[in-house]
């Protein structure tokens, strides 16, 4: 597929799913499986995301289980849009936030920490764990840029399924997927 093919992908997708109807209902059920899924994880630092473009918020997820045991810490993205990269700072509900270089809200002046864990947005998914995202390649340089790689769980509602994806060299393939109808794809390692 051609870059401007999956470009064109993405704006469909994303209009989609600014459209859906049952968009609330969704999330709550992606909610509820997220929740679920995390209870059986070992990991105590989770990296994610401030949701837009219609997407999926894992924060009320993410701090129930920061809630249930001590020490378990969520950091979101901060960019550095002139050198491309991103990296992680401690979020916690009611943390100063501001704006980053793309209008995204941000923790401000928090911690960086390196996660084990990264739910990351997906405007679109496919088989074993293939992932369209938005084609800026921020995480995925990130990712490769850790001394640890982390868990990578894609985030996405089960509308954005797209069977015939094939991977793109940007957009490594997942660790696991989790949509509103379930744990989609999950790497048996």
């Amino acid at each position: 597929m051609l870059d401007n093919e999956r470009q064109a992908l993405r704006d469909k997708l994303v209009a989609t799913r600014l459209a859906l109807p049952d968009r609330l209902e969704r999330a709550v059920q992606l909610q509820s499986v997220l929740r679920v899924w995390l209870t059986g994880r070992r990991e105590d630092a989770i990296g994610a995301y401030w949701p837009i473009k219609g997407e999926f918020d894992p924060l009320p997820a993410l701090y129930r289980w920061a809630e249930a045991v001590p020490g378990r810490r969520i950091g979101l993205p901060v960019v550095d849009k002139e050198h491309r990269t991103l990296q992680f700072h401690i979020w916690y509900p009611g943390c100063p936030m501001e704006l980053d270089a793309f209008d995204i809200p941000k923790p401000k002046d928090t911690e960086v920490f390196q996660p084990q864990m990264l739910l990351l947005p997906c405007v679109g998914y496919g088989p074993a764990g293939l992932r369209l995202g938005y084609g800026g390649g921020f995480f995925d340089r990130c990712i490769l840029a850790m001394k640890s790689r982390p868990v990578t769980v894609g985030l996405c509602y089960s509308n954005g399924f797209l069977p015939l994806l094939r991977p793109a060299s940007s957009e490594p393939p997942l660790d696991a997927l989790v949509t509103d109808d379930g744990v989609s794809w999950q790497r048996n390692d």
